[in-house]
């Protein structure tokens, strides 16, 4: 097993032994085509790698290895950070962190493959990103607009915020062009349609589920935090709470578009969130609730090819696994 720790110029590799799990070499190499190359060379064909993901400076080891044949895991950052602190030791270095993901990896058992998104979809996913970027500038500078008391000081800021929104605009248009001529992307148009959800977030969450592939709802709740965490104890039964483990943005999109929603008219998630309210739910968690309904029902637009009915919102089914886009999820009590 090879553990990988990787940064920007560099990548802290430490090859251990499957059987006695002893570290048999530590080195670092450059993050570069290079020294992966070097790497590829210099390690058994029959060695996994594991690699811990740390956004872009992970992906050029990934798609390097998949492409050259190894088997790469994704190494979960919260458990692998855990298990790393487990270890006790006293200094933490790269190549130290590099040997305990080799030893994270050969200690667990079903680690998923490390994704590595096409071309297409990653250049989406830089759109939506740099979207973010200059939507969280502009809600800034307006903030700062409100602020000043000057009014010369608040027209100062105006042509920031016009270009700023002009620019926005013109990501949307393309973010909106790519969506459209990209293959399994077909299911936009229907999350579309989904009273709550716009452009913006129908992009982001049908990259998602075309680059990972769920099989099944419950995959895709996870991945976005919208699962809930217990914790019991004897006769203790402690608060049920989201695991907020996964794609914090997207979450934070779909949570909006539940608050979009609930505000729609003629919404079918309404007669849900107020179901929710009359249980004692905060309106935080009844959002919640909402958002993981969404998640459930874009997962079965995208896997079904179905086309999204309103009316049918709220039905109950007793096979959640593979149910139809537009039935209840019946798990949607527990508290943010």
């Amino acid at each position: 097993m090879l553990g990988i720790d990787t940064s920007k110029d560099t990548l802290a590799v430490a090859l251990r032994d499957a059987q006695t799990k002893k570290v048999l070499w530590s080195r670092n190499v450059p993050n570069t085509k290079e020294g992966v190359s070097a790497l590829l060379a210099n390690t058994p064909t029959e060695a996994s790698w594991i690699i811990e993901p740390t956004g872009r400076y992970s992906l050029l080891a990934a798609r390097m290895g998949q492409e050259a044949g190894r088997k790469v895991l994704m190494a979960p950052p919260r458990k692998a950070r855990s298990f790393l602190e487990s270890m006790q030791s006293r200094a933490k270095t790269d190549p130290i962190d590099a040997q305990g993901l080799a030893l994270f990896g050969l200690n667990t058992e079903k680690l998923a493959s490390y994704p590595v998104r096409i071309e297409t979809i990653d250049t989406l996913d830089q759109l939506l990103r740099a979207r973010k970027g200059m939507a969280l500038a502009r809600s800034s500078l307006k903030q700062r607009q409100r602020d000043l008391p000057s009014l010369a000081a608040q027209e100062a800021l105006r042509p920031a915020v016009e270009a700023l929104t002009k620019q926005i605009r013109a990501v949307d248009k393309e973010i909106a062009l790519r969506t459209g001529q990209m293959e399994g992307f077909g299911c936009t148009k229907q999350i579309l349609r989904v009273e709550g959800i716009g452009k913006v977030t129908a992009a982001a969450v049908t990259s998602r589920l075309v680059a990972r592939n769920f099989t099944n709802p419950d995959q895709f709740v996870a991945y976005l935090g919208l699962d809930v965490r217990v914790r019991d104890s004897g006769k203790l039964r402690g608060t049920r709470r989201l695991t907020k483990q996964g794609d914090a943005e997207l979450r934070r999109l779909l949570y909006l578009c539940a608050q979009a929603s609930v505000r729609t008219k003629n919404s079918p998630f309404r007669t849900q969130y107020e179901r929710e309210l009359a249980k004692g739910l905060s309106k935080t968690a009844a959002l919640c609730a909402i958002a993981r309904k969404m998640a459930r029902l874009c997962w079965s637009l995208h896997k079904h090819g179905t086309l999204y009915d309103s009316t049918r919102v709220g039905t109950p089914v007793e096979n959640r696994q593979d149910q139809d886009p537009n039935v209840e999820d019946t798990k949607q009590t527990a508290p943010a």
